[in-house]
């Protein structure tokens, strides 16, 4: 933060508490009056008149207690400013703290599971619910709970797979995340092409579609999206390329949204953990997202 705002920040805050301050002595009644008086104020609305009685003291005292709060708070913590505080605290040290509490606590619980194998995490109760509690925290916001995706996201809890869904192969795709890319025909086939292997793409799954423009896409299919899909369409799994023949859809599988996938593209993208989460914990998900589809 500049020197500019952070005297900006620490002009305001300060000049609010004096305010404060100032406006709750200023509206305290002197103790020469009565604790109660009869003396109506011009303010009256429905029938319910204001008296000129002073503030109760207990309320009046619970306002100076919020306001030495308040400047023994800004002494001890940051909140002027550049100001870091007496005690020197930040939110990140804290995280820190507690993370390295949690690990020294937990590791060996995460230690005793590695020596499984992913299959074998996927018949353990008691791995599959710390798996499942770490899916839900990191990987449920795309996935949805209990892994059953979302428009553009897979789901976890069938067994279809873009990688493979091997142990080996889900504990690479979390470790190193996957970036799976269809690149735009639109300006290659041009809308009747793009028509055409629509209709032949819809046709491999079993979906009804015009025979004569089948055939005709099935010709464009086989120069132009064999070198991903494969000749008999079932994928590449090295290239994240899907299935296109067991009708299990990403973005969709009608007309319109493999016509747009076709003519637009799709760009995946998932991130990997490997950086936020240790090999261990890695190692227990993978176990919980192989569950999923058995």
């Amino acid at each position: 933060m500049t020197d500019f705002w952070s005297i900006w920040i620490s002009v305001i805050t300060i000049a609010v508490m004096v305010g404060c301050f100032l406006l709750v002595t200023h509206t305290r009644k002197s103790e020469i009056h009565k604790e109660t008086t009869t003396e109506v104020l011009a303010h009256s609305f429905d029938g319910v008149e204001e008296l000129d009685n002073p503030l109760p003291r207990w309320w009046f005292n619970m306002f100076m207690i919020t306001i030495v709060f308040g400047i023994v708070y800004l002494f001890l913590y940051p909140g002027l400013g550049n100001y870091k505080g007496y005690l020197n605290w930040t939110s990140h040290n804290q995280w820190e703290e507690e993370m390295a509490h949690a690990e020294k606590h937990y590791q060996p619980v995460f230690s005793r599971f590695a020596q499984l194998s992913v299959e074998q995490i996927s018949n353990d109760q008691k791995a599959l619910q710390i798996g499942q509690r770490m899916f839900a925290n990191n990987c449920a916001l795309c996935h949805g709970q209990g892994g059953v995706g979302a428009f553009g996201f897979p789901n976890l809890s069938d067994n279809d797979w873009l990688y493979g869904g091997d142990g080996a192969t889900i504990e690479t795709t979390i470790t190193n995340g996957r970036n799976g890319a269809m690149p735009p025909w639109g300006a290659v086939l041009g809308e009747e092409g793009i028509r055409n292997v629509t209709s032949y793409v819809l046709s491999l799954s079993g979906q009804e579609a015009n025979a004569k423009l089948v055939a005709q896409g099935k010709i464009t299919f086989q120069s132009t999206c064999v070198a991903c899909h494969g000749a008999d369409a079932k994928g590449i799994a090295a290239l994240g390329a899907p299935n296109l023949t067991d009708n299990v859809w990403l973005y969709g599988g009608s007309f319109e949204k493999v016509s747009h996938t076709i003519r637009q593209g799709r760009a995946g993208v998932m991130p990997a953990h490997k950086n936020l989460l240790n090999q261990d914990k890695i190692h227990l998900i993978a176990g919980y997202v192989y569950g999923l589809s058995r």
